[in-house]
């Protein structure tokens, strides 16, 4: 993955610096990819996230939303037995997937199904944010 360099916009760009910031978090997700998953927008003002999440129990995945901020961990209980893989191509390790999310926008419910974990998402949008129409007298 290319790595670019966003400082010289600093210098011209005043008030942009959490954009900048988004663009270089999303550069260095060092997760290396996994779990993987799909973003889906469902209807108009509807999105829905799709996390691979095989091998994991409902009681090891958390779910947590701060400021625009959608964290989702997996973590699998430390008192698993040993085993003696010949070959292990399922990965269970640990994982942590950060999603920044939009303003206005709410989760609606999670869902665990056939290794899947399914995050509904709504964009709510306050109605003095809404576009009105004025009468002309």
């Amino acid at each position: 993955m290319r790595n670019f360099d966003f400082s010289p916009l600093y210098r011209s760009a005043i008030g942009f610096d959490r954009l900048v910031n988004l663009l270089e978090a999303g550069q260095n997700q060092g997760n290396g990819g996994y779990p993987p998953y799909n973003v889906e927008l469902v209807s108009e003002n509807h999105y829905r996230i799709a996390i691979a999440v095989a091998g994991f129990a409902e009681s090891e995945l958390e779910i947590t939303a701060h400021d625009n901020l959608l964290t989702v961990k997996g973590a699998h209980a430390s008192d698993q037995k040993e085993r003696n893989y010949l070959y292990q191509g399922i990965a269970e390790r640990n994982f942590e997937r950060k999603f920044q999310l939009a303003e206005h926008i709410q989760i609606k419910g999670a869902q665990l199904a056939n290794g899947l974990l399914f995050i509904d998402l709504a964009r709510v949008v306050p109605e003095t944010l809404k576009p009105r129409r004025i009468e002309i007298k």
